[in-house]
C-alpha cells in the first residue's frame, strides 16, 4: 500500500492531551450516548420534493437529490449523515441540512450507505459505497442540471470523516480502497467530525474499530488509507465546525486536525463554536447555523 504523501505521525503527548480533552471516557459512537447541548436530533420532517435514486443494486445505495426549481445548473453539496457508521442512524438526520441548503440555491445530494449492522458494512463497503455515491454524480448531472466543478462534501460526526475522506480519496494509489479518476470536489465540511480515526481510536471510540476490522497497531494499513488525517494534505480548502459544549465527539478532534493540516500547507479553518453541542450543528432553526450555512457558500465562491 502506498499514498502519494507521508501519513500524519501520532504521539503519546498528543494522544494524552486529546484524552484529557475528552474527560478521559470511553466513547461508544456519534451517536447520543450521554445527555448534553444537542445531545439528540430533532425528528426528521421532509417538506420539499426530491428524487431518491439508486447508485448501486444494494438497498443501502441510494440517495436523495435535491435542487432548486429551475433549469440553470447548480453547484453540489453532497451530504454524508452520522450516527457513528451504525445502521439504525439513516440519512434522515440530513434532512433539515439538505432542505436548507437547497432553499439557498443549492443541489443536495444525501447519500444512503452500508453501516455496521447491514449486510457488507463496514471494511471496505462503507468507504467504497460512499465513493461510488460521489462518482455517480457524474452520470447524473447531464440530466438534473448539477455544476460538478463546484461540488463540496459536508459530513457530521462520523459523516464529517467520511466528507474529508471523500475529499483526500484522489491520493490513495493502492490498496482496496484506491479507484481511478475519483471526482475530485472542490471543498469540504466536517461538522463535529470524527476527522482522526487513530486519536478516535486511542481515547476510547470503539466503533472505530469495527468499522475498520481492527486497531490501528493491528491493521496499520487500512487507517493509513481510511483517516482524513493520514491523507493530509487533501488539497483543498476545509472548514471544521465544532461546538465547545460537544459531549459526544470532542472538539479537540478537530483543533489538531486543523494544526496538523495548515502545516502540511491546507487551507483549513476551524470554527469553534462557544456552548454549542453536538446535534445543534445540523439544525437550521439554531443560532449555530449561519456559521455552516456560510462556509458551505464561501467553498463554493
Amino acid at each position: 500500500m502506498s499514498l502519494s504523501h507521508t501519513p500524519v505521525p501520532l504521539t503519546r503527548r498528543t494522544f494524552l492531551k486529546t484524552a484529557a480533552a475528552a474527560g478521559a471516557s470511553v466513547i461508544t459512537g456519534c451517536a447520543p450516548q450521554k445527555l448534553g447541548r444537542g445531545a439528540h436530533p430533532k425528528p426528521v420532517v421532509r417538506t420539499l420534493p426530491f428524487d431518491r435514486i439508486a447508485y448501486g443494486a444494494d438497498p443501502q445505495q441510494f440517495g436523495e437529490l435535491r435542487r432548486p426549481a429551475g433549469t440553470a445548473p447548480c453547484p453540489v453539496v453532497v451530504v454524508v449523515h452520522g450516527g457513528f457508521w451504525q445502521s439504525q442512524y439513516d440519512l434522515g438526520l440530513m434532512v433539515p441540512v439538505c432542505e436548507a441548503l437547497t432553499k439557498e440555491g443549492l443541489a443536495t445530494w444525501n447519500m444512503e450507505y452500508r453501516r455496521l449492522g447491514d449486510p457488507g458494512g463496514g471494511w471496505p463497503n462503507t468507504f467504497l459505497d460512499v465513493g461510488t455515491a460521489v462518482d455517480h454524480l457524474r452520470t447524473l448531472a447531464p440530466q438534473h442540471g448539477l455544476e460538478l466543478r463546484h461540488t463540496i462534501s459536508l459530513g457530521h460526526s462520523a459523516g464529517g470523516q467520511l466528507a474529508l475522506w471523500l475529499a483526500g480519496r484522489r491520493w490513495i494509489r493502492e490498496g482496496e480502497l484506491a479507484k481511478p479518476r475519483p471526482l475530485k470536489l472542490r471543498g469540504a465540511v466536517s461538522l463535529a467530525g470524527v476527522v482522526d480515526l487513530v486519536r478516535a481510536y486511542a481515547i476510547g471510540f470503539q466503533g472505530v474499530g469495527t468499522l475498520m476490522g481492527g486497531s490501528p497497531v493491528e491493521v496499520p494499513q487500512r487507517y493509513d488509507t481510511g483517516s482524513p488525517a493520514a491523507l493530509l494534505p487533501l488539497g483543498i480548502p476545509q472548514l471544521l465546525v465544532h461546538g465547545t459544549a460537544d459531549a459526544v465527539v470532542p472538539e479537540e478532534l478537530s483543533v489538531e486536525y486543523q494544526r496538523e493540516a495548515k502545516a502540511r500547507g491546507d487551507e483549513v479553518r476551524l470554527e469553534s463554536l462557544q456552548n454549542v453541542g453536538h446535534f445543534e450543528l445540523i439544525d437550521p432553526t439554531t443560532t449555530a447555523w449561519p456559521t455552516v450555512r456560510d462556509g458551505v457558500h464561501a467553498l463554493l465562491a
